[in-house]
């Protein structure tokens, strides 16, 4: 995986750094895997606006995941490796020994023609799903589950990965891309190695548009905001707005706003760093 960075041509290039897409094998998607988007602009069922900064965007198609890895015991070869519009690792496709087709979220590293399985007691190779129970120690992991049979909900996005660290009992230790060490059932599947993409973080614009491209309009600064909008906003001039805070007053940067009394708090051996 690579970058590339443009010759300033245009002012729009002069800073943009693009993905080399070296990885990539295709760029036609599997047909039986695709699923439409309708966009909402941000609004809910009432057609009231309840996410701001959102509409527009480039017309893409869903990629169908599977996120479960529950075909247990049955080899898969991979097909293509792709990118996804919807996210910003890069995806894979696996041709299972039936016949069936599955799109995988890609590790890194993971090849062309390269077979993967899933299931207790197969080997703790790169794009293998197993449970912790199954996994050694201190190995580099990917799309976990926090519930067993839930799906992968954790260590998802470009370049992100956990690493396991310990096993006691029915739970095992895991320290999660945010830096926080937690308790996860042995029973949960993980996926061996990290996610694909890492260079994603080098990505330069370059120009408004390509935000919009994705869907993303253009976003107010709450300090230039009158006081009815925002708290931060109001003042003579250029004021600084005061102490950082959200539209309905919550402060920002460094507030614990986690219920103390939360049920999960007694699984977070050590919370992540500020």
């Amino acid at each position: 995986m690579s970058v590339r960075k443009l010759k300033p041509i245009t002012p729009g290039q002069r800073f943009r750094v693009v993905n080399g897409f070296d990885a990539i094998t295709t760029d036609k998607p599997e047909k039986s895997l695709l699923a439409p988007i309708k966009k909402s602009g941000g609004r809910n069922s009432q057609g009231k606006m309840t996410m701001r900064y959102k509409g527009g965007g480039h017309k893409k198609r869903y990629r169908v995941i599977d996120f479960k890895r529950n075909k247990e015991g049955v080899p898969a070869t991979v097909a293509s490796i792709e990118y996804d519009p919807n996210r910003t690792a890069f995806i894979a496709l696996l041709n299972y020994q039936d016949g069936e087709k599955r799109y995988i979220i890609a590790p890194n590293g993971l090849q062309v023609d390269q077979n993967v399985v899933s299931g207790s007691g197969v080997a703790p190779e790169i794009g293998n799903a197993m449970p912790l129970s199954d996994i050694p120690l201190g190995t580099i992991i990917s799309c976990i589950e926090l519930r067993p049979g839930q799906g992968a909900i954790m260590a998802r996005s470009a370049g992100a990965f956990a690493q396991l660290m310990a096993r006691d009992g029915k739970f095992a230790t895991v320290k999660l891309p945010s830096g926080e060490t937690r308790l996860i059932l042995v029973n949960c599947m993980a996926t061996i190695g990290a996610v694909s993409n890492s260079d994603h973080q080098l990505i330069v614009s370059g120009k408004a548009g390509r935000k919009r491209w994705l869907g993303r309009r253009p976003r107010t600064r709450p300090v230039v905001m009158n006081p009815v909008d925002h708290p931060m906003g109001g003042g003579e001039g250029r004021a600084s707005g005061g102490h950082p805070r959200n539209r309905n007053g919550v402060p920002a940067k460094g507030y614990r706003t986690r219920t103390k009394t939360k049920a999960s708090n007694k699984y977070i051996v050590e919370r992540r760093k500020k």
